[in-house]
């Protein structure tokens, strides 16, 4: 009878993984057919053209000088090579093109030898004795090979769980890629597309790695309330500190993509918290979950109080370190910019008002928020859907005879 509630159970649980794989695969193909409906992207600008090539051999090499006045020229260099084209058209066909080295914008960029793999604009400009100009070096390659590289330590370290993972990494950056940034581009509500994204990426997640369980039950409800509580905060914190959404140059860039569905640029500050913030909540809510999972799996007294205070406690140790995660990554990601921030303003109260910095603290303070509240809320789910009673032995009636006085019977030995 066991073996086979077992089976029954194994067999539902397989059911609901296949159908959130098919849900997800359908729910990303609707979502991108509506969001990139009539939007061409990656159209670049028009007359410029980008290929990539392996360069052949160096044709020669010339130095130049920028003077800008007032003190000692800048030096750069232009290189000619030739190089063969890997993609496009034209694939196959030997070139010559430039590689400009210049101390304003590419000063630190290596100079190519044969055998690099680059990325080459071809110019509509007759005025240019080179057609095709270098871009960057090719470095998609080694990406691949070192993301190869983390998805094959994950099937070894996780085996079935790590397939699950990579699996949700996949929908996770379908979600994202293929179907938000089209929603954006395409002048849609971004406070809509980037909440219903989150929602996404949390029950497609639990559901995929963990399974239907309580446990995926309550780390989603408590991530569902953290993200909750962000996103209030953020849109409180709009009004309070009066942003504009103009944090950096590129703000103005994307006003101009779409003239006609201009981007709200607010909206995008709301949006990049929340979708930064959900991998540390979903994270917080699961090791917490997952916890008191294992404390009810082992414990036979297992009260609502016992799981509610032990949730909280583990809460508190890992709350800390998550709180410097989030901060850390922010502060980070944006170390170039923080440096030449402190280098250029007058004052530490400037530099903390610029509305780049304040978004920046600002994500990492509504991050951490939506931490605290997520920590204390998957404790009680975890309470109420775990709780039980004391776990008591079945009674041995083998010799137990209906005929015999009651009086001399002990009430208490099942407990023994």
């Amino acid at each position: 009878m066991e073996a086979h509630n077992f089976k029954k159970l194994i067999n539902k649980k397989t059911l609901i993984y296949i159908s959130t794989i098919v849900i997800s695969i359908v729910l990303l193909y609707i979502g991108y057919r509506v969001t990139t409906n009539n939007l061409d992207m990656f159209k670049g600008v028009d007359g410029v053209e980008a290929q990539s090539a392996s360069v052949i051999k160096i044709i020669k090499t010339s130095k130049t000088e920028y003077n800008l006045g007032g003190g000692t020229p800048n030096k750069g260099k232009n290189i000619a090579f030739s190089a063969k084209l890997l993609s496009g058209k034209d694939k196959g066909k030997q070139i010559n093109a430039l590689q400009t080295i210049d101390p304003f914008s590419s000063g630190s960029q290596k100079e190519i030898e044969p055998g690099d793999k680059v990325i080459l604009y071809k110019l509509d400009n007759k005025d240019s004795e080179y057609a095709w100009v270098m871009a960057e070096y090719h470095r998609t390659n080694a990406l691949l090979v070192l993301g190869i590289a983390f998805f094959v330590l994950l099937l070894i370290f996780g085996r079935s769980k790590g397939f699950n993972t990579i699996l949700s990494l996949i929908f996770t950056f379908a979600a994202i890629f293929a179907v938000f940034v089209p929603a954006v581009l395409q002048g849609f509500n971004i406070y809509i597309w980037s909440i219903i994204t989150c929602l996404f990426i949390i029950c497609m997640t639990l559901l995929i790695v963990y399974g239907p369980s309580k446990k995926s039950l309550a780390a989603g409800i408590g991530c569902m309330v953290g993200v909750l509580v962000s996103g209030i905060l953020i849109t409180i914190m709009d009004k309070v500190l009066k942003l504009t959404g103009f944090v950096s140059e590129e703000s103005l860039y994307l006003l101009r993509i779409n003239p006609n569905h201009p981007i709200d640029l607010k909206a995008i500050i709301f949006a990049s918290i929340l979708i930064g913030a959900i991998g540390a909540i979903m994270d917080v809510s699961m090791s917490i979950a997952a916890s008191l999972a294992e404390m009810q799996e082992k414990l036979e007294y297992t009260p609502f109080s016992l799981l509610v205070k032990s949730g909280i406690a583990i809460g508190k140790d890992i709350m800390g370190t998550m709180a410097n995660t989030l901060i850390l990554a922010y502060i980070g990601s944006s170390l170039s910019v923080v440096l030449l921030l402190v280098s250029y303003n007058s004052s530490l109260l400037e530099l903390l008002n610029k509305e780049m910095i304040v978004v920046e603290i600002l994500q990492s303070l509504v991050g951490s928020i939506g931490i605290l509240f997520t920590m204390p809320l998957t404790s009680l789910v975890c309470g109420y859907l775990y709780s039980e009673r004391v776990k008591l032995p079945p009674a041995d009636t083998s010799d137990f005879d209906m005929t015999k006085s009651t009086e001399n019977v002990d009430y208490n030995d099942g407990w023994k």
